[in-house]
């Protein structure tokens, strides 16, 4: 284990601050995880970001009434670093006993923050409850695979689980299983979510689809890396002309991370599912 990941706040206790502070975010470098999978910052096979919701914001306005909402944060897959999710937390909770004139104001300070944490400018938006609500939930549009009937062995991520079907099919479709697990690299903990993988090209069996994914149930990483991971395996073993990645994960703490990875351009969607 990396050291800048052993003295993250994961997995150690933390004090409620309640007073707003910057210095509460902790960021990790993606490029030494880059690099284990033979990528360059700069030259990567993917554009994309990871968008984090959070469902547990508050700040005090003028008068010290609290104001409570949701936020959208939207992070550049190729930044300089990823902001380790407890500090996420933490500084999130910072604002709660901290006055603010304005949603515009509160909106600045974290578009800051947050920028400087990662390396890249992030997108802040702050999202009244009413908006949420309109909202709603999202029902994926394409073909989920966790009903196929396969035996699983293997608990141990290995690339060569996924392949082409043994034909000359090629096509273009959405498949997506709401069996993905993995589990935080310091903690251990597990993460669930649900995986959704848009492509075109030589038609991917789904069965062996199923089996990688359910793999992945002991596989440590951060969710970001697990996207990426699944992303350079399907390029690797299915020979995918457009491939986009996606997965929406459980939310912990208050905050969802959902990251996208695409060699087509493609833009992610935010649907909040069933299971969000």
């Amino acid at each position: 284990m990396h050291e800048f990941v052993k003295i993250s706040p994961l997995g150690k206790r933390s004090d409620y601050i309640s007073q707003y502070d910057a210095g509460l975010l902790y960021s990790i470098a993606r490029v030494s995880k880059w690099e284990a999978n033979g990528l360059m910052a700069g030259h990567l096979p993917f554009t994309g970001v990871d968008i984090w919701n959070a469902y547990e914001l508050s700040w005090l306005n003028v008068r010290g009434k609290p104001i409570v909402t949701a936020a959208v944060f939207t992070i550049p897959c190729d930044s300089e670093c990823i902001i380790e999710s407890k500090s996420f937390k933490l500084y999130l909770n910072s604002f709660n006993q901290t006055h603010y004139d304005s949603v515009a104001d509160v909106q600045a300070v974290m578009a800051k923050d947050l920028s400087h944490a990662a390396g890249a400018p992030v997108r802040v938006e702050i999202v009244p409850l009413s908006n949420l609500e309109r909202r709603g939930v999202m029902a994926i549009q394409g073909v989920c695979v966790d009903d196929l009937d396969v035996a699983i062995n293997t608990y141990e991520l290995d690339s060569s689980l996924v392949k082409p079907a043994d034909d000359d099919v090629r096509i273009t479709e959405t498949l997506y299983s709401h069996l993905l697990k993995s589990n935080c690299p310091v903690t251990g903990q597990p993460d669930w979510g649900t995986l959704i993988i848009d492509y075109r090209g030589p038609r991917i069996d789904r069965e062996s689809l199923l089996k990688y994914i359910c793999a992945m149930r002991q596989h440590q990483d951060f969710h970001e890396q697990c996207v990426e991971r699944v992303f350079l395996d399907i390029m690797a073993q299915c020979r995918s002309e457009a491939l986009t990645v996606g997965a929406r994960y459980l939310r912990r703490g208050g905050l969802d991370i959902n990251p996208w990875r695409s060699n087509c351009g493609k833009i992610a969607g935010n649907g909040r599912l069933a299971r969000q």
